[in-house]
């Protein structure tokens, strides 16, 4: 078995408790961590990190980059410790809901602090820190200047997806990008210099984790945005001609997510070095990863990019084996867990069983009343992550609130409850499972309702945004879920 029989916490880092409008890599992330030692917690799991945008709803699912960090994402409160930027040379920070992230008040805030940080930096920072600087943008080259140049020239184009940018940049002509890097270079400069506060100040929240026996669990969206880094710099890599999505099934009409797929026949050949080199970064970033949309790497379902139904697409095999043998040939040990929601079929399971990747189970998607129902806590198998919900899901009490009478009833009887404090009964009855791995979310361990539910898929506003406070970082509900470890030898 590839994990001991652990469990966790679910929280994005936008959801911490901070006074900066968002969560961050500040003191609000170690009040989180200490909250996880507390209840008897060895792993954290998150979103995507990367930096999002209010096109795509703010959804950690559709980054500018899969290779970068969220300039959201960096403490102010830690930047004053760098001996070239003072308290007094940031702006004052605004009143900020603590309870919902305003993210264009918020991106409009940090935008100025870190430009403020950076001129503070160029004028004043020493040797050593300007040789740090360098040396980051050496080690990770590969990536981090395609990344800077494609902010500095979206903030030129006033924003503009790269499929319209002038066609010798959009095409990256080398003579014209050449050109065009001279005119934004301070711009390149700052994106950059972002990236290097990010990765500094997350190795800093990593090492502190660590002292603590807490490891992170990061995510992997199996595709990335069309409007990215990552498909500007390596179109060679993508089927621009198609889109990703699900196809329809009985009673609703699939989906079309708009991500461009994989052009898996040259990464095949080139052996997929862009793949490569994302878990490369990613697993030096998180110690274990949760793959999004599993089923895509045994295949996938494939929509012509001008069609606007997801009925026009079909389905297409993926080089799964070779994938994740190459994958783990190259780079070692594959600390994946698969998300393999949806469209269970026979080779989703045979490919990650072949792997030995714990797939992801949900009481939300149980049949209460049938003895043997895949998603009661009961029939989870010891490959399993078990979930009392996802960032996808409501919350526990949300979910019971709108349960049919029958199915409630049939909860009640197999979990022994009355429903008085069913998010208790849920969390409880996942650790006490044979999954190898438990989690629950910090809503599902405050018995929040639908209010507080992070994401709804398939709307576009008001999601990613639910905050925790300091407050809610309760210490007898770190106690009570450390004696559920207990009990349950997790």
């Amino acid at each position: 078995m590839r994990f001991d029989r652990q469990s966790g916490v679910f929280a994005h880092v936008a959801s911490l408790p901070g006074p900066h409008g968002v969560g961050d890599l500040g003191s609000g992330a170690r009040d989180f961590i200490d909250f996880l030692e507390a209840a008897g917690q060895s792993l954290w799991q998150f979103c995507p990190l990367g930096p999002t945008s209010s096109i795509h709803g703010n959804s950690p699912y559709q980054a500018y980059s899969a290779f970068a960090g969220a300039s959201l994402f960096i403490s102010l409160e830690r930047l004053t410790d760098r001996p070239w930027v003072d308290e007094g040379d940031l702006p004052d920070a605004p009143e900020f809901d603590p309870h919902r992230v305003q993210y264009e008040r918020v991106r409009a805030f940090k935008h100025e602090a870190l430009r403020s940080a950076f001129e503070r930096f160029r004028e004043r920072a020493d040797e050593s820190e300007r040789e740090s600087f360098a040396s980051f943008r050496e080690d990770e080259s590969a990536w981090l200047e395609d990344y800077a140049l494609f902010r500095a020239l979206k903030a030129e184009f006033d924003g503009a997806g790269w499929t319209d940018w002038p066609e010798p940049i959009r095409t990256r002509d080398p003579d014209a990008l050449d050109r065009r890097r001279e005119a934004v270079t301070e711009d390149v400069d700052y994106h950059a210099f972002c990236q290097w506060l990010f990765d500094a100040q997350w190795r800093d929240l990593k090492a502190y984790a660590e002292e603590r026996d807490v490891a992170f669990v990061g995510d992997l969206p199996i595709y990335v945005a069309l409007d990215s880094a990552d498909v500007w710099a390596s179109p060679e890599a993508f089927d621009l001609s198609r889109v990703a999505g699900v196809p329809p099934n009985p009673g609703d009409d699939g989906q079309r997510w708009g991500n461009p797929v994989y052009d898996w026949g040259h990464l095949r050949e080139t052996g997929y070095a862009w793949w490569l080199r994302r878990l490369e970064r990613l697993f030096d970033l998180v110690d274990v990863t949760r793959i999004d949309h599993f089923k895509g790497f045994d295949e996938y379902w494939a929509i012509p990019a001008d069609a606007d139904s997801p009925a026009a697409g079909e389905w297409h095999e993926a080089p799964g084996y070779d994938f994740f043998e190459t994958v783990e040939r190259e780079l070692g040990d594959l600390p994946f867990i698969a998300e393999d929601l949806g469209f269970i079929e026979q080779g989703l399971i045979d490919l990650r069983d072949r792997f030995g990747f714990p797939g992801m189970r949900v009481p939300h998607y149980a049949d209460w009343c049938t003895a043997d129902s895949r998603d009661k806590p009961e029939n989870f198998p010891e490959s399993a992550a078990g979930y009392t919900s996802t960032h996808d899901t409501n919350t526990i009490v949300g979910w019971y609130q709108g349960l049919p009478e029958r199915q409630r009833d049939c909860l009640h009887y197999a979990l022994g409850t009355d429903g008085s404090e069913i998010h208790w009964d849920v969390i409880e009855a996942v650790w006490n499972s044979n999954a190898i791995l438990a989690f629950t979310t910090v809503q599902d361990l405050l018995g929040l309702d639908g209010h507080a539910r992070f994401n709804t898929p398939g709307t576009a506003q008001g999601n990613w945004e639910w905050r925790v406070t300091r407050e809610g970082l309760d210490p007898d509900v770190a106690e009570r879920l450390r004696h559920l470890t207990d009990i349950y030898v997790r």
